[in-house]
């Protein structure tokens, strides 16, 4: 494995700060999105809602008991019974114990477990996702303040160009088409300065609405761990681990158990129940004779109460449903097979994106040392025009494109660096380890989704509801605006193929 040193942006203009501000690193940067960024707090809340899926298929599996009550009251009584009740209060209590449903309730709960283990799969893909997104905001502050040091830089140069130029043309040294030129390239630099300061703005304001808070004084991004050395073996590593991939599988397995599930409503189903009814004409049944023979036989009181309980065994057996079974198995293996194919197809995406990273990444580091060359060259080519241009030898105009190789050299570096780093991390991601995890995130305990798992998977109370929801991502409509000052200015950049 590679170690490469701290790809790090670095300003490489002398811009002092009045105040300065205490650093930031990326680890900090990282450890905020993951506690504070709204998609991130969503991801979980969908974890959870399907995490619940696996008490739901359990539940049909569990006995189940009912209540029912009636209180009715006769308004107009069968006119040839003459002791019927005027009210009556009906109640009744059932027991029902599942005992065999084909195995619908087993395979359903297996489905629903695969598909917690897909959920979670996908949050660890967001979580990836989000700090690809975070590293690449942050890179892209650093870039910018680069770039607007750059270029503040080469207006600074510039206007003290035009200035000797202008006074080199007022002893007749320079023609005023020299003069034209040195303004020409200013007003351009100072253009470039502005869109710098205009492409800085956006990326604190990305930063802003990634990690939740403005950026400060960014500090270089420390060295990015577990980098491959070749392209086979970030495929390997891919394989196992990238998330997205292993959501794909976790999904395709239940939908294996979805055919089960489906097939099971041919299959016989047996139950147990229990039953107590209770039954009461609130003193509304007439009295009735002794002997109902004899008219004047004397009244005796009518039983007001009634009880009656029963238990037993229910068998059901489907014989006919208009081919409703077969349709839901053959509709559930078509989605399995569907489910097999995004497997293959999130493999093959899998390895497009850890080759394509790794390439971008082998990339950028080679631009990193041609632009370093670069940058010597144009160094040593403006010190050499500078000095050929004070004995006459050359022009002014070609002091001004020394100039301007030069800061598009270190331009290139820049960007090059910046690259690099972001090539480097989406590697990581697309291998399945740029997770808080795998990159020391500090600041509290890491979210586990095990923890509501367990705490509802077995659960049996109806009336164990959770908390009212609320959000927990946090706005930023109080952070000010971001503005385009240079925070700090970073002393030489390391090479990356250093430590």
């Amino acid at each position: 494995m590679k170690r490469p040193a701290y790809l790090a942006l670095v300003a490489t203009c002398a811009l002092a700060l009045t105040t300065p501000a205490q650093a930031e690193t990326l680890r900090e940067a990282l450890a905020e999105a993951y506690r504070t960024n709204p998609n991130l707090q969503s991801a979980r809340a969908q974890l959870r809602a399907t995490d619940e899926n696996v008490a739901i298929e359990k539940a049909d599996g569990r006995p189940n008991v009912t209540a029912q009550g009636a209180l009715t009251e006769f308004l107009k009584q069968n006119s040839t019974s003459f002791f019927a009740p005027e009210r009556a209060l009906t109640a009744n209590v059932d027991l029902g114990v599942p005992l065999y449903s084909g195995g619908a309730v087993r395979n359903s709960v297996r489905a629903a477990k695969e598909r917690v283990q897909a959920g979670r799969a996908d949050l660890r893909g967001t979580e990836s996702a989000i700090f690809s997104q975070v590293v690449a905001a942050y890179m892209d502050v650093l870039r910018g303040e680069a770039l607007v040091g750059l270029s503040a830089n080469q207006v600074e140069v510039l206007t003290v160009n035009l200035q000797a130029t202008s006074d080199r043309f007022e002893i007749g040294d320079v023609t005023r088409t020299d003069v034209a030129q040195s303004q020409s390239r200013l007003a351009l630099a100072q253009g470039d300065l502005r869109s710098a300061q205009a492409g800085l703005i956006q990326a604190r304001e990305t930063y802003i609405q990634l990690v939740g808070s403005a950026p400060g004084q960014l500090e270089p991004p420390p060295p990015l761990p577990n980098l491959p050395d070749n392209t086979r073996m970030a495929v390997d590593v891919a394989l196992d681990n990238n998330p997205d991939l292993i959501a794909a599988r976790e999904r395709a397995a239940a939908a294996g158990y979805d055919i089960d599930v489906a097939g099971a409503s041919r299959l016989p189903r047996v139950s147990a129940f229990v039953g107590y009814d209770y039954q009461n004409f609130l003193g509304s049944v007439p009295d009735s004779p002794l002997d109902p023979n004899d008219p004047n036989s004397p009244l005796v009181g009518s039983p007001q109460t009634a009880t009656a309980s029963s238990a037993g065994l229910s068998l059901s057996i489907p014989l006919f449903q208009g081919g409703r079974p077969a349709a839901l198995q053959r509709q559930a293996q078509a989605r399995a097979s569907a489910a097999l194919d995004q497997v293959i197809a999130a493999e093959r995406d899998v390895i497009a994106q850890v080759r394509a990273a790794f390439a971008s990444y082998s990339a950028a580091l080679a631009i990193i040392d041609s632009s370093r060359e670069a940058v010597a060259a144009a160094e040593l080519s403006l010190e050499g025009v500078r000095a050929e241009n004070s004995i006459g030898n050359r022009t002014v105009l070609d002091v001004l494109n020394a100039e301007q190789e030069l800061l598009l050299s270190r331009v290139d570096l820049v960007t090059a660096r910046r690259n690099a780093y972001v090539a480097g991390f989406t590697l990581l991601a697309a291998m399945g380890l740029a997770e808080a995890r795998d990159l020391g995130i500090e600041g509290g305990a890491l979210y586990d989704p095990l923890v509501n798992y367990d705490r509802v998977s077995g659960r049996w109370n109806d009336w164990d509801r959770g908390s009212d929801p609320e959000a927990q991502g946090t706005r930023t409509i109080d952070i000010p605006a971001a503005d385009a000052e240079i925070r700090d200015v970073y002393g030489p950049v390391l090479d990356p193929e250093t430590d």
